[in-house]
């Protein structure tokens, strides 16, 4: 059978500056989960990458080998030893791996606790892994269960109750240091759903004027329509950093937008104002050199985390609640897994009675010249509802084996029946029988893909 594992980094767990060489777009995070899968162990994957984590959802063979062949993808992308990015990688593995899952699609592992903006980043990510062809019956289900679990934990409970978010964090950060935000020039960088939140919550404070700079006109423009802003491209950006503020920054971009040389000629422009930058992307947008310039404050997404907690209170007292949903869902997932155990043997069982219901129907079946089409009919059906009801409760107290006993009895049902262990039909059975009870298939043998020398048992 198939294990579920996740190697992840977080803010929890590395700095910003290994976070970054591990941070994916949506359409790279599709492409790896691709790559993942065509090694030899991993049967799916999905990858979750926001400016907090990086974390890379996997269905797999062999889990030992599998960790540690996408290890080494993880590390070749970051540019770094296998073995020292293994200290910043956890690993936990099937209902602990659903668990982690659910908790960071319920806010609970964000910077921002409860954050509303991570399950859609999580919803999204999956969607890209299915568009690519690199999710399955088990990841799929593992990820509409997550969402599932967000969503009870935002309508149960009031974690999500107050607007806090990392944007609405760093506007906070904007305040403490400048104490009035009114009539202050800033250039926001970047046009996307933070930068739209951060323009909401400039815009409560009363920033005088919010330059977008993006290289999506369109979005740009939108935006700053809606909360009394103008646009700039970015080859503009120069002279904006000339009379702006502040400046707060939340681009895609793979490369730093703003670099120490530039930035210093800025700096000598403006004489002696102070420039206050609050870089939230990762990767980085402003080079972290910027802040040995003179007159410069620069902050990145992990010095907002003192910040945070002076936001979170009030959601704290939210925190048990949520976990107990957490840990319901991880009950009810678990259930499932395990009958995920039963179904290679009772699609086999199944199938074995079928079979006999053949074999005698076809041995009888000159003895029945006097009979009708429609007799011959109703004795078929007779036999197998007969096969049928036999087999019933042997099928539900198979089910509900727990697993101290389910392998054990797994084992002397298909010894006692004589089942086998593999094959076509029995394969094709769990189909039916996954399609009835709503479950992937845990396939007896897995399927070539292009690169494997052939076939492994799942």
């Amino acid at each position: 059978m198939s294990e579920l594992i996740v190697l992840g980094i977080s803010h929890k767990t590395a700095p910003v500056a290994l976070r970054e060489r591990l941070a994916f777009t949506e359409t790279e995070a599709a492409e790896f989960a691709v790559q993942a899968t065509a090694t030899a162990e991993v049967r799916e994957a999905v990858v979750v990458s926001t400016c907090n984590r990086t974390e890379v959802y996997l269905v797999v063979g062999d889990p030992v080998q599998a960790e540690s062949d996408v290890l080494g993808l993880l590390a070749r992308r970051a540019s770094i030893r296998p073995t020292e990015l293994a200290e910043a990688i956890y690993s936990p593995r099937n209902c602990d791996t659903a668990r982690q899952l659910y908790r960071v699609t319920a806010g609970l592992e964000s910077m921002i606790v409860g954050e509303a903006e991570v399950q859609g980043q999580v919803r999204r990510a999956h969607e890209a892994a299915m568009r690519a062809g690199a999710t399955g019956p088990l990841s799929n289900r593992l990820f509409a269960a997550a969402l599932t679990t967000g969503k009870r934990v935002r309508s149960e409970t009031e974690i999500g109750s107050s607007r806090v978010s990392v944007p609405s964090v760093a506007v906070d950060l904007a305040l403490s240091v400048l104490g009035d935000l009114e009539r202050r020039h800033v250039v926001i960088l970047g046009a996307g759903e933070t930068s739209e939140l951060t323009a909401r919550a400039l815009s409560e404070q009363g920033a005088g004027t919010i330059f977008v700079a993006n290289r999506h006109a369109d979005r740009a423009l939108s935006l700053a329509q809606r909360f009394g802003g103008s646009v700039v491209g970015l080859d503009k950006l120069p002279d904006q950093l000339v009379h702006t503020d502040i400046v707060l920054s939340s681009t895609s971009s793979p490369h730093p937008i703003v670099g120490r040389e530039e930035l210093e000629l800025v700096m000598a422009e403006r004489g002696r104002r102070p420039l206050l930058l609050i870089d939230i992307a990762v990767p980085r947008d402003v080079d972290p050199a910027c802040a040995e310039l003179e007159g410069v404050s620069l902050y990145d997404i992990d010095d907002l985390q003192a910040v945070v907690a002076s936001n979170l209170s009030s959601r704290a007292e939210e925190a048990p609640r949520a976990l107990e949903i957490v840990e319901e869902e991880i009950n009810r997932f678990a259930r499932w897994l395990g009958q995920l155990d039963t179904l290679p043997t009772v699609s086999a069982l199944r199938g074995h009675g079928d079979a006999i219901v053949e074999q005698v129907l076809a041995e009888n079946s000159g003895r029945w010249e006097s009979a009708s089409a429609r007799d011959v009919a109703r004795v078929e059906a007779i036999a197998r509802a007969v096969m049928s009801r036999l087999l019933h409760e042997p099928t539900i107290r198979l089910r509900s084996l727990g697993a101290d006993r389910g392998h054990a009895s797994l084992e002397i049902v298909r010894e006692l029946f004589g089942l086998q262990q593999d094959g076509a039909a029995e394969e094709q059975r769990a189909q039916e029988l996954a399609e009835v009870h709503d479950l992937p298939v845990p396939s007896m043998v897995r399927r070539r893909r292009p690169g494997h020398g052939g076939s492994v048992k799942r």
